[in-house]
């Protein structure tokens, strides 16, 4: 993987770890394997990558470490392999983020493709009626927001290489899985034709819904520019991602919010 000049982690694929370096603090990495997210699965039984992903949250400069804690701010990276999960692409099991103790919000996410092609699909509920269904698509250097209580899963578009994102989320991130699950995963599935084109096929288990699939947003409302990463952005001024663990800060904006 192409080292991110902004935060210096590389994924070692042969030993599938992460690899920091100077002054770059991070976890060993979780990998999710392929039973964990069967339940979400369009085909539950299918065969496909082992792990599926793998993951470390809470990465970043040493320096930052007790401005991104007093924050309640996390920075997490995550490499998915390609391939295919039996007809559809490699992708997370979705969740909904669960309300954080501090904040009293379920709160919004913030994505950062560093490589590769990915799909970011959100709805806005997850009980029998979805409400409105975007799949962004997006590419290096794309931002992704995901608003807070929308339900979402990140697709690699491609089955012929992995994927690497980096993302800024609540420090006290939880995942809610259980009506994505008692629904056999979220409204559209991703599903691959015979040349690897990603299409949606609707999930039946939901109510009907139509689907939109915008690219990748400036998000200037919410302070953001394309031209800096999501690290250096927090690096030259943390405030600027505050709303991230306060999303009271933007209460007016998250209702008609435009992914």
């Amino acid at each position: 993987m192409p080292v991110n000049t902004s935060l210096d982690v590389c994924w070692c694929d042969d030993q599938k770890i992460f690899e920091y370096g100077q002054g770059v603090f991070g976890p060993k990495p979780e990998h999710r394997r392929l039973d964990a997210i069967r339940a979400s699965l369009c085909y539950p039984n299918c065969s496909g990558p082992d792990p599926v992903y793998s993951i470390v949250m809470d990465v970043g400069r040493e320096e930052h470490l007790a401005e991104l804690q007093s924050r309640m701010l996390l920075f997490g990276v995550v490499v998915y392999a390609g391939g295919r999960l039996g007809h559809e692409p490699v992708r997370s099991q979705g969740h909904v983020h669960a309300v954080s103790p501090h904040s009293g919000w379920s709160a919004p996410e913030l994505f950062e493709i560093w490589e590769g092609r990915a799909i970011i699909y959100a709805q806005q509920f997850a009980g029998d009626y979805p409400g409105r269904c975007i799949a962004i698509q997006a590419g290096p250097g794309d931002h992704v927001v995901v608003p807070p209580g929308w339900a979402h899963w990140v697709i690699n578009v491609d089955p012929h290489s992995r994927m690497v994102f980096a993302a800024c989320c609540d420090r006290q991130y939880g995942f809610v899985y259980d009506q994505i699950r008692a629904h056999g995963g979220l409204a559209w599935f991703p599903m691959l034709d015979d040349q690897d084109e990603v299409f949606s096929e609707l999930n039946q288990r939901y109510s009907a819904t139509s689907l939109i699939h915008p690219r990748a947003s400036s998000y200037s409302e919410l302070g953001l520019s394309r031209n800096i990463s999501i690290y250096d952005q927090f690096a030259q001024d943390p405030d600027s991602l505050q709303w991230i663990s306060d999303p009271s800060r933007f209460a007016d904006l998250w209702a008609p919010f435009a992914l």
